[in-house]
């Protein structure tokens, strides 16, 4: 198979071949050496023909262009361009010196040379000169000289590429390098005008569409700014970088780029995510978009409905490279094995096979057995971590479930004629949140630990929240215990996303409004109110309900038996909690409880009873997510309760619902107390009034 852009394979804009390949242009830690090897390795193999080197994070790149390599740097480069040769992989060399260098100033012109010049003693014989992401005003010096910030870059670059000796490939990044930054707009931009007059016709042009990070590179997009710029540009595609999120990963297909922009292109490079073993799919896919036959080649007849491109399909370029991809997650060995491995690169403990392997005897528990990773799993893991601008399908369904269950979650708590589809939908969601579990544990027991290392904390932060997400629904529909965190103010750091970013993300208006999966923002209103005796068996429902949910049982409480009815609340001491869906919560008091407490229990103690006189009972469903309501509601309670002349209250708590326990906790002013004969496992909490 030709590679793309070889003379006699793809037809594209201008002269030579079609550069296609990988740019190390991310923000954060830059890849190794042997990473690096192992990618031309990979490029060679697939058909891509370029890497270009220009890692931020490189001082002697960016931030300290100026200064030479050192002895043991240049052996490193030296041997990374010979790496790339071997591979047939076109290594281009960039710097990038706009954060300080003054254009006018001579010496800051040889320093330039200087430094490429020793590259090129390195063996590299192409090379790119970066201006992106600097301040756009230029110093007084430089105004003296140059009529305008393009003039300068333009002036530099040309004299720079001739000093060269004009090499075959050599590259210019704009400051203004996609549309968004153009002003007024691509058509009118005089900074781009004047790059396009002015730049020597043999240096190509970095350009990353509309967008920095592009959701679609449409052809007349590219068609306008390859009229203003008078080349074709190369697409440095940002479609799979993750340097700007750190709790982002890209495993979707390289797609919403038409195979019809080949021909108009100059070349295409990702910049992918800052993880190296994850970039297996956006690379294997890119070269396989590279591959596309655009003029009179075979159709792709198998398109999905959502494939408008003829010539290539996003999802099965994408199940080609899980495939092969699959084949790596279950090798120890990497492909560049035979290059010294990094310490943290080995598994950290190998099983001694010298010992006879441990046979369970009759009754002990078997031997644990790793499942082994599957495509399935692949593609679950790329649904989840899809592009930009895009969830997966698996990840898409499982969010408009979560939201549909939100939605009509009054027919889990009242017999609706949706109550069967809920419970169908709800075991469905669960069911694929059990996948995302078993896959999470396929892939933590999957051999090649390199690749699991760069996915770990992706992984481990998606169980999460999926985990979240499933205790919620499973609360919503009365299932297993009420969680704890459900009425608590202070959950583990797990139960929320944390950080000082977010916080800020938080108080902006219209947080969220850029959520792949968007809905209008709910908010729930709750509204307390009076207890009345119609409200009777909607408390009880309520008392009940709970009581089953956490399994509750004997010994017998005062508090029951003023949920269930059998005692009425003091006046003025009952309130109930409502939503839109009806009575979600209520909290009854008595004012003198030792009369029932001598009643239902017997003996009691006279000292708790002189300090603690009343007895408070609060409980809310489920659905209540928020426990502002609740606190509201015991602190109306509390205040009627001192009014009647109490001077403390106490509740009665089972030693296993801690959802309640971590409630009273929380609210800072109830204790527990020792209380004598009380039932082992029953705690009571108190507070003075």
């Amino acid at each position: 198979m030709l590679k793309p852009g070889s003379a006699e394979g793809q037809p594209h804009a201008g002269t030579g071949r079609f550069i296609s390949g990988v740019v190390e242009g991310f923000y954060g830690r830059p890849w190794t050496m042997e990473q690096r090897t192992e990618l031309f390795e990979r490029e060679q193999k697939w058909g891509l023909n370029t890497y270009l080197y220009a890692p931020k994070d490189d001082y002697k790149h960016r931030m300290y262009w100026r200064e030479l390599y050192s002895a043991e740097e240049a052996d490193q480069l030296i041997a990374l361009i010979s790496a790339a040769k071997q591979h047939d992989v076109e290594f281009i060399y960039a710097v990038s010196p706009g954060l300080d260098i003054t254009f006018s100033n001579p010496k800051e012109v040889a320093a330039l040379k200087r430094k490429l010049d020793q590259v090129k003693e390195f063996g590299c014989r192409s090379f790119s000169l970066l201006f992106d992401d600097i301040e756009t005003e230029m110093c007084p010096a430089d105004k003296q000289t140059f009529s305008s910030f393009a003039h300068a870059q333009v002036a530099i670059t040309n004299e720079v590429y001739q000093h060269l000796k004009e090499p075959e490939t050599f590259l210019f990044c704009p400051t203004d390098y996609c549309a968004s930054f153009c002003t007024p707009n691509v058509s009118q931009s005089s900074y781009l005008h004047t790059v396009g007059e002015k730049l020597l016709p043999g240096i190509d042009i970095l350009w990353t569409g509309p967008k920095v990070v592009s959701h679609k590179i449409s052809v007349e997009s590219i068609e306008e700014v390859s009229s203003v710029l008078k080349r074709a540009p190369v697409i440095w595609d940002n479609i799979h970088a993750n340097d700007y999120d750190p709790q982002r990963l890209f495993l979707g297909p390289y797609k919403d780029r038409p195979t019809e922009l080949i021909p108009k292109l100059k070349g295409v490079l990702t910049n992918p995510n800052c993880e190296f073993y994850p970039n297996y799919v956006a690379i294997h896919t890119l070269a396989t978009w590279c591959r596309s036959p655009v003029d009179g080649g075979p159709r792709d007849v198998e398109m999905g409905e959502e494939e408008q491109d003829p010539y290539y399909s996003p999802q099965k370029a994408l199940t080609l490279a899980l495939t092969d991809w699959l084949q790596e997650f279950m090798s120890k060995e990497q492909p560049g094995a035979c290059l010294k491995k990094e310490s943290s690169d080995e598994e950290p403990m190998q099983t001694d096979m010298g010992e006879a392997a441990y046979v369970p005897g009759p009754g002990e528990n078997p031997l644990y057995t790793a499942e082994p990773l599957t495509l399935d799993d692949l593609k679950l893991l790329s649904d989840l971590f899809y592009l930009p601008y895009e969830h997966g399908t698996t990840a898409r369904t499982m969010l408009q479930e979560l939201d549909w269950l939100k939605n009509n979650s009054q027919a889990a708590a009242v017999e609706t004629d949706k109550t069967a589809e809920w419970c169908a939908r709800a075991q469905q969601f669960d069911d694929l949140c059990d996948g995302v579990v078993q896959m999470f544990n396929r892939l933590s027991n999957a051999p090649n630990r390199s690749i699991l290392y760069d996915l770990y904390n992706y992984i481990c932060d998606i169980k999460s929240g999926v985990g979240l997400a499933r205790a919620y629904v499973k609360t919503l529909g009365g299932q297993g215990r009420p969680s704890a965190h459900v009425m608590n103010s202070d959950p583990e750091p797990w139960g929320f996303r944390g950080g000082l970013s977010g916080e800020f993300q938080r108080m902006l208006p219209g947080h969220g409004n850029r959520d792949l999966f968007r809905h209008p923002p709910m908010t729930v209103v709750y509204s307390i109110r009076p207890y009345c005796p119609e409200d009777k068996m909607e408390v009880q429902r309520i008392f009940r309900e709970m009581q089953r949910a956490a399994e509750m049982a004997q010994p017998p409480l005062v508090s029951d038996s003023l949920s269930e009815g059998e005692i009425s609340p003091s006046p003025q001491c009952a309130l109930v909690l409502e939503d839109e869906i009806g009575v979600c919560g209520y909290a009854l008091a008595l004012v003198d409880a030792k009369p029932a407490a001598v009643k239902i229990q017997g003996a009691v103690s006279e000292k708790a009873f002189e300090e603690f006189p009343s007895l408070v009972a609060i409980q809310a469903l489920p659905r209540v997510t928020d426990p502002s309501p609740a606190k509201r509601m015991i602190g109306q309670l509390l205040s009627s309760i001192k009014s009647s002349g109490s001077r403390g209250v106490f509740c009665e708590l089972r030693q296993s619902d801690r959802r309640m326990f971590d409630f009273y906790s929380k609210l800072g002013s109830f204790k527990p107390i020792q209380v004598d004969g009380l039932p082992q496992n029953v705690l009571i909490m108190a507070t003075s009034l």
